[in-house]
């Protein structure tokens, strides 16, 4: 049986993108996956918001990981669709994205997430993602 968290935690150590925007992987488990971003001013748009390129970003890794948790021994997994819903200016001291798994299947996995900002206490979810993964058998 396959460790998930240690796969999960060996790929997202291995993606730039992650380490580039410092992100932190906060919790794995069966089907859910937890990623956290601490806003910079290196991650903003011009009205000093979290850009959506990032928030989307975290979100698209939350529902990957969460179906990498589910996926088949000897395959991998890559988003092949996603919709992201801005709900909010994405300002926060704090922001949470959770990817959980909806409906696995042989080839393809569709998976929801959400991003929660935190700011003085209160949060609120900023923006939704619904995306479908596809199943990708590893080359040996």
């Amino acid at each position: 049986m396959r460790d998930i968290r240690q796969l999960v935690t060996e790929c997202f150590t291995a993606q730039g993108l992650m380490h580039t925007l410092g992100t932190r992987l906060v919790s794995v488990d069966p089907g859910e996956v937890h990623i956290a971003l601490t806003p910079s001013p290196a991650l903003t748009q011009q009205n000093g918001f979290v850009h959506a390129g990032a928030l989307t970003t975290i979100l698209d890794s939350a529902c990957g990981y969460a179906a990498m948790t589910v996926a088949p021994d000897g395959y991998n997994v890559l988003t092949v669709e996603f919709k992201v819903n801005l709900l909010r200016p994405a300002l926060a001291d704090e922001f949470l994205a959770i990817g959980k798994v909806v409906k696995a299947g042989r080839t393809l996995t569709v998976c929801t997430a959400e991003v929660i900002g935190t700011r003085d206490g209160e949060t609120k979810t900023i923006a939704l993602m619904q995306a479908t993964i596809a199943n990708v058998a590893l080359q040996a």
